[in-house]
């Protein structure tokens, strides 16, 4: 009895303090809650805030042992460094060469092609969004046997753009060069004295042979003229040989620029040339639209979001992405000092000539600032060309797009910051053409590696990406035939010197043999730097030195466009594709 009158008066006591407890935790949350407010964004410590992060390079003091400071223990030398490879060429690159040809067994196209067929296609997007509806426009005309009309392009999306087809490509080489394979016309014919009016219709995403002749030839049949909208990547990636290097002749042979965008383009690959002998081509792609579509944030704070947030409402179906989830999984473009510093460490020194083919860079010169330090030599067709030189172009973005295309494929490097539609043709055109080194960067192993690289020494740093980009070069067989999309990786269209290869091989064996019988004895070779320095000579595994390749093939002016990935076939979808648009 004497407990229970002993415990409760402490009961009352708990109960009366009771609401004091509760008032001073609420207090605590409330003030958690605001300072978690003003608290920046856990994004933020992922990099430094971009304008902030613009001045962390800087050049060094003079003197052989010059570097670009980058952080304390991270230092940035101004040449490239040692490298295992030619930075200039792919190997083994002479043994390979692009083999478009028609078999035997695809008979002329006078022999399959029926009168009372023709085939339309209006296409969508960018000048090289476009241009792969215009390759599959082709093989789908010659899968249905019809006359192809001649492309209409797209003059009324994003880009506004009234050029027609040709005020872009040469129409009569494009009709006259794959006379054999279709037949194509400018116009369709009139019907009883009147213009005449096709039935209009769209096909799946990737629309392969069964496709085609299951739902466009019976309309075919039916009213003898048919118009494909939005044709863009209608057609499936997987077709037969005969099929897919029609697609190779259309794509880099019969698709030419017009002489005025050719004049211009090889003009400006003549001024790049007479200030080096070699040149990096580099598609930035760091516009305010591309960062806005890609979801991805650069550190900017509460400015950056709110502008990327406006372009983001153009769009009513752009869904929000995680940035962070994006940066892990390789889809946000690289900033203008994360390609300069990959650059660096593949082996290019502050010597090497660049070419930016680019928009409006967001950000402006402040984002431009550590590319321009450590690549002094920085160029734009703006810079090499006059406003005068320029302005039959200027008002078309078709027209400016296919002046930066024929630099980029004129380039001795091509290196893209992002996967789309041009960076994928001129990945395959330059496959075709001789693989020529054309870098993608592997954005989801090198963005922890710039994420840490202050804790990480110069040394360490440059080892890891050339590691990371393996694979990424533009070398030969670097993919396996079929994989990605065809016209980044036209396999079929490309073809091995086998016996060529195989002689270079035994050569160099024999070379190796008697390297190793004359050094049998010798201990570890010392060399002697410029600088005085000494150091090991590491094991050069290099292939071989070849005969250079040939000078460019005599129709160096041929040029073409495009791909993305792609909706299943089945869908039909109208919904327009958004990173196809961005991603021109």
């Amino acid at each position: 009895m004497s407990f229970q009158r002993r415990r409760y008066p402490y009961y009352h006591r708990l109960r009366r303090l009771l609401p004091l407890v509760i008032a001073v935790s609420l207090s605590l949350l409330v003030l958690f809650a605001f300072l978690s407010f003003l608290a920046p964004h856990p994004g933020d410590s992922d990099r430094l805030p971009l304008r902030l992060r613009h001045t962390s390079i800087n050049i060094g003091g003079g003197g052989a042992s010059d570097t670009i400071k980058s952080a304390a223990a991270f230092r940035v030398p101004r040449d490239g460094g040692r490298s295992d490879r030619d930075v200039w060429r792919s190997r083994n690159a002479e043994f390979f060469y692009g083999c478009s040809n028609a078999s035997t067994k695809f008979p002329n196209a006078k022999a399959v092609t029926k009168n009372d067929r023709y085939l339309a296609i209006a296409t969508s997007g960018g000048l090289n969004q476009q241009r792969t509806g215009i390759v599959d426009a082709v093989v789908a005309a010659r899968i249905l046997n019809a006359t192809l009309v001649v492309p209409k392009l797209d003059q009324k999306s994003y880009w506004k753009d009234a050029s027609d087809f040709s005020h872009i490509f040469d129409v009569d080489w494009f009709i006259s060069f794959l006379s054999e394979d279709v037949r194509i016309i400018k116009q369709l014919p009139q019907k009883g004295g009147r213009p005449w009016s096709p039935s209009r219709m769209r096909v799946p995403r990737k629309c392969n042979e069964r496709c085609y002749i299951n739902r466009v030839l019976p309309v075919l049949h039916k009213r003898h003229a048919v118009q494909l909208n939005k044709f863009d990547y209608r057609l499936s990636n997987k077709l037969s040989d005969d099929l897919q290097k029609l697609r190779c002749r259309v794509n880099y042979h019969a698709l030419k620029f017009t002489d005025p965008i050719l004049k211009m383009g090889n003009e400006l690959v003549r001024r790049m040339r007479l200030r080096s002998k070699h040149f990096i081509a580099l598609h930035l792609r760091f516009e305010p639209d591309m960062l806005a579509f890609s979801g991805c944030y650069y550190g900017g704070g509460d400015k950056e979001r709110r502008e990327l947030a406006a372009i983001r409402r153009r769009w009513k179906t752009l869904h929000i992405n995680n940035p962070e989830k994006q940066r892990r999984q390789g889809r946000c473009p690289l900033t203008p000092e994360e390609v300069g510093l990959m650059l660096r460490a593949l082996g290019y020194g502050s010597d090497v000539h660049i070419y930016v083919a680019s928009g409006e860079v967001y950000g402006g010169e402040e984002s431009l600032a550590p590319l321009k330090a450590l690549f002094p030599h920085f160029y734009s067709k703006d810079t090499i060309a006059t406003k005068e030189e320029l302005e039959p172009f200027s008002s078309y973005s078709s027209r400016m797009a296919a002046l930066d295309f024929l630099v980029c494929d004129e380039s001795d490097v091509f290196v893209t910051n992002n996967n789309g539609n041009m960076a994928k043709i001129l990945a395959g055109r330059r496959r075709y053409f001789g693989h020529k080194p054309t870098v993608r960067p592997n954005a989801k192993k090198l963005y922890r590696l710039f994420l840490n690289k202050e804790n990480t020494t110069w040394e360490e740093f440059t080892s890891r990406v050339r590691s990371f980009q393996r694979g990424f070069m533009g070398e030969p067989k670097e993919v396996r035939a079929g994989r990605g999309e065809f016209h980044e990786n036209p396999s079929t269209c490309i073809c091995e010197d086998a016996e060529a290869k195989a002689k270079a091989q035994i050569e160099s064996r024999k070379l190796g043999k008697k390297n190793k019988s004359t050094n049998k004895d010798a201990t570890a070779v010392t060399v002697v730097p410029n600088d005085g320095q000494t150091e090991e000579d590491e094991p050069d595994w290099s292939e071989p030195d070849y005969e250079e390749e040939q000078s460019d093939l005599q129709d160096r002016g041929l040029y073409n466009g495009t791909s993305l990935d792609y909706d299943d076939p089945s869908s039909t979808s109208d919904e327009p594709e958004l990173e196809e648009m961005l991603s021109d």
